[in-house]
């Protein structure tokens, strides 16, 4: 069974070169970069938020928190799954991850890019749910950082032998159906999120591989971590 190296160690234990790691680091950033855009596209269309979000505004309903602690425990919880499953430690680098994409988000929020496209509504929707897979691709391509969620469905893949859409689908269909529970708010935008991000990125990551020449350090190795 091939076994994971910490992104600056190599195959035989030594530190990695920089020149190494600047491609992954690369791959990685423009994921976050993609992400945070996608998600910018997904809350100007106004046509619903992603399962996650659906999850912590109900909890919001219930309880005196925030969207950041509620999508930080989501986190913790992937994890805390990830690391007994696979017999690991928990890792930080998805935390570091959630943070960067908070913050452009943020950034985008403020500088209005999209406002440059003159998209709307659907059509806006649809370029959010295209670049938050590709991102969302290129991130667990990069083998660090990869989402909590991606985390946890790249193991249901490994250890269960499922399609990828089908584990991550699973992990935010409960998110999903848990927040509409607790009241929070469903839109087209949510089923499209839940749909075409999950089918669309390992197509994404097989693309990336044979036209681009894009290593896989995510889905190519056996228990990922980060």
């Amino acid at each position: 069974m091939t076994t994971h190296h910490p992104l600056g160690t190599a195959p035989d234990g030594n530190p990695r070169r920089p020149g190494e790691l600047l491609p992954r680091a690369l791959v990685y950033l423009a994921g976050c970069l993609v992400f945070s855009l996608g998600a910018h596209c997904f809350i100007q269309s106004n046509l619903g938020t992603d399962p996650l979000d659906v999850f912590s505004l109900g909890v919001l309903r219930h309880l005196p928190l925030t969207i950041g602690i509620c999508q930080a425990a989501v986190a913790v919880v992937c994890i805390g799954v990830w690391a007994v499953w696979n017999r690991k430690r928990p890792v930080v680098s998805p935390f570091v991850t959630f943070f960067l994409c908070g913050s452009l988000i943020d950034l985008f929020q403020w500088l209005r890019p999209v406002a440059w496209l003159g998209l709307r509504s659907y059509p806006l929707m649809l370029l959010g749910a295209l670049l938050c897979a590709y991102a969302s691709a290129l991130i667990i391509m990069s083998g660090f950082g990869i989402r909590a969620i991606d985390l946890l469905a790249i193991t249901i893949r490994q250890r269960r032998t499922w399609p990828f859409w089908c584990a991550k689908g699973l992990i935010e269909g409960v998110l999903l159906l848990s927040g509409w529970l607790l009241g929070g708010p469903v839109g087209v935008g949510t089923v499209a999120f839940l749909v075409f991000v999950d089918l669309l990125i390992e197509p994404f990551v097989r693309f990336n591989r044979r036209f681009l020449d894009i290593p896989d350090h995510g889905f190519a190795v056996a228990l990922a971590a980060p």
